[in-house]
């Protein structure tokens, strides 16, 4: 090869975390980002070379085209391991020294390349960087390092995962290297001219319309800023080498949360609920009660099991046999899938008061076809309700009454935009075990129907749900109750067959696929007949893999009787968590049926607390808050884990009470959420 001085190494990538394909967006109408690097380099009077160091995964292919079209030179090396990439690179060129630039700074000057080649020639050092600590902005980041010293670098016996992706980190934490930081006249290392985000993109493109050529130089930079700072302000909130501290989990939230309203589908799981800016937020697979997230980290699951949908475990073998041979066969036709009426015969089998079901695949769905079955049948529009009933109009609209009305039913501060306001008074709150706020609500509103929560928090009171049965009896109300997450938890069937009460009509949700979508609606012929007189319909509510896993995972539940297991579970844990309280001298309060039970302790900073549970255990690899939804995996072994793990917390948090330590020094990342906040 060539008797190279110095060989400038570009890494980089198109399949990018946060801005996939960054690297060949076109800054202008003819140079993509890697354009821009390659002819701003190629002005240096001290490189020798450029190369592209790009990976050999597959999602480079259109990489490898780019470039072979461009006639840039470039090698193919680890996707992940990138020290070895440079390695690989290294050994075939055989420079006696590497300059290290990323695919993501278009802006590199190479005035300050040649400055920086300059002064390491001058010095006996083994490598020079211009960030440690930065004083140009993000985006003009150089290392230059001698071939030699880079090889004694790879004779390290403890290079981690970060010195492979990250190549040089090992250069600035040991000191047998002879460093030096290249630092600018004045410092504005608080400027962002690096390409990580969309912001980023839309920013420096809005640079680049001040110049009428590529090869603007730094001070021209720098200029412009002066005059004109505004058009640098929209990206000045991203922390600098933030994407290097951030797992691919953290990577993907962030970008999703910028494509997607919320940033995912359910609120339940947004990393915010449980910790801002630290949640693993994305999974590659889930077996039994374990999780692995996409960076390959292994978590035992001891929080919400897919927000109680798996009771049987994540991947049960059964289930998924079943749902691999419907996959097979087919999942959806012009014709029906037989299964949904054999669900129905065995869900209406196990429920003797109930005659006919209709199935669909959330229960916020099911939610609203009960609503629309129970105002046909009886007539009325008027609602009470108590209890968490999902995401649509009618339900949202009981905050159009007053100040955060549904605040006291699981979740607060719901936004009643989009809820049209004619819904207003149509719904009413009552609490569970507060009979005569319900009776009052009857007598003085023309209620039809009453939807309730079998139980969430705490158990009938005072004969309450018999004293409803009756009420609805005598005033000719319909009685729905929502089981969406209570079903087959305590018992076979419904929570409400513990309390001999019977409903009108009940929904069954989460459970009752063990992780397939699927969700039924159960009723007497009278009222369910009405769905024929209002139109109630859904292509996929069709498709056969939720009926089929049901089918399944009824037989299963059934076989092993998973209803006592994970009940027996539920209080194992509560009881553990009294004792692990008492022994730590905190209060704690319990809510939820022991199968998805949790805690919170009676502090002023109780959700500091829940945050710090959460931080810790994800050190420690448990997935964690203050509940947990069992599963017949959650055995006796894993259980001791989490507790083991949890005293420790305990420990810092009645530290915390006695203000031997401080809550807000131990948190390291913002506090979880409480309830609904907008994400920007």
């Amino acid at each position: 090869m060539e008797n190279l001085e110095f060989l400038a190494v570009v890494q980089a990538r198109f399949d990018s975390s946060r801005l996939p394909g960054k690297v060949l967006l076109y800054l202008d109408e003819k140079n993509t980002v890697l354009d821009f690097i390659y002819k701003r380099l190629s002005k240096s009077k001290k490189i020798s070379k450029i190369i592209f160091a790009i990976s050999d995964n597959g999602s480079d292919d259109v990489l490898e085209e780019f470039l072979k079209i461009r006639k840039y030179p470039y090698i193919r090396g680890s996707l992940k391991n990138v020290l070895e990439r440079f390695n690989f690179t290294i050994n075939l060129y055989k420079p006696r020294n590497v300059i290290r630039i990323t695919g993501d700074c278009p802006f590199i000057d190479p005035n300050i390349i040649d400055l920086c080649i300059d002064k390491y020639k001058s010095l006996d050092i083994d490598y020079l960087t211009n960030s440690d600590p930065p004083t140009y902005p993000d985006g003009y980041d150089i290392e230059i390092f001698s071939r030699q010293s880079f090889k004694k670098l790879l004779l390290k016996d403890n290079l981690t995962n970060y010195d492979y992706e990250h190549v040089t980190p090992s250069f600035l934490s040991d000191k047998q290297f002879k460093i030096f930081n290249q630092k600018d006249t004045e410092n504005y290392s608080f400027l962002r001219l690096t390409l990580d985000e969309r912001v980023d993109y839309e920013v420096l493109k809005n640079i680049l319309r001040n110049f009428n050529n590529i090869y603007f130089s730094y001070d021209n930079i720098i200029n412009l800023y002066k005059s004109d700072p505004n058009i640098f302000k929209n990206n000045l909130n991203i922390n600098r080498n933030e994407g290097a501290k951030m797992t691919e989990g953290q990577k993907l939230w962030k970008r999703a949360k910028s494509l997607i309203p919320g940033g995912n589908m359910l609120l339940s799981k947004r990393s915010e609920m449980f910790l801002p800016e630290g949640w693993p937020s994305y999974f590659s697979k889930a077996k039994g009660c374990e999780v692995w997230d996409i960076d390959g980290k292994k978590y035992l699951d001891m929080s919400i099991m897919g927000i109680g949908t798996n009771i049987l475990g994540y991947g049960h073998p059964e289930v998924d046999d079943v749902v691999k041979d419907v996959v097979t066969k087919g999942n959806m036709s012009t014709l029906n899938c037989p299964e949904e009426v054999f669900l129905a015969e065995r869900l209406v089998s196990m429920h003797s008061w109930s005659d006919m079901a209709r199935f669909a695949r959330s229960g916020g769905e099911a939610n609203a076809i009960s609503i629309r079955i129970a105002r046909a049948a009886s007539g009325k529009d008027k609602i009470a309700v108590c209890g968490y009933h999902g995401w649509h109009d009618w339900y949202l609209s009981l905050n159009l009454n007053g100040d955060d009305e549904l605040k006291n039913h699981l979740l607060p501060g719901l936004s009643t935009e989009g809820i049209p306001k004619t819904l207003k008074n149509t719904v009413f709150p009552f609490q569970y075990n507060d009979f005569e706020t319900l009776e009052s609500l009857v007598n003085n509103q023309d209620i039809g129907t009453i939807k309730m929560e079998v139980s969430r928090n705490h158990g009938p009171e005072n004969n309450f749900l018999n004293k409803i049965r009756d009420l609805c009896n005598r005033k000719n109300i319909i009685l729905i109750f929502d089981e969406c997450s209570s079903g087959f938890r305590e018992t076979f069937g419904g929570l409400h067959k513990k309390y001999d009460v019977k409903p009108d009509i009940a929904m069954f949700g989460k459970a009752l696929g063990n992780g397939y979508a699927i969700t039924a609606i159960l009723g007497k012929r009278e009222i369910m007949e009405f769905a024929q007189n209002s139109f109630i319909s859904s292509t996929f509510w069709t498709e056969r893999i939720g009926p089929a896993a049901a089918i399944k995972t009824l037989e299963v539940m059934e076989k092993i009787k998973s209803w006592e297991t994970i009940t027996s579970i539920g209080e194992k844990i509560k009881t553990r968590w009294d004792s692990l309280a008492l022994s730590n001298s905190l209060k704690i309060e319990h809510f939820g049926i022991p199968a998805f039970a949790g805690f919170s302790i009676k502090s002023d900073n109780a959700l500091k607390y829940k945050t710090l549970i959460t931080q810790e255990m994800l050190k420690k690899g448990i997935l964690a808050s203050n509940c947990i939804y069992s599963c017949i995996d959650h055995s006796n072994d894993k259980l001791d884990i989490y507790f083991n793990e949890l005293d420790s917390i305990f420990k810092l948090i009645n530290d915390c009470e006695n203000e031997k330590l401080n809550i807000d020094k131990l948190l390291e990342y913002p506090i979880c959420h409480s309830g609904f906040k907008r994400l920007n």
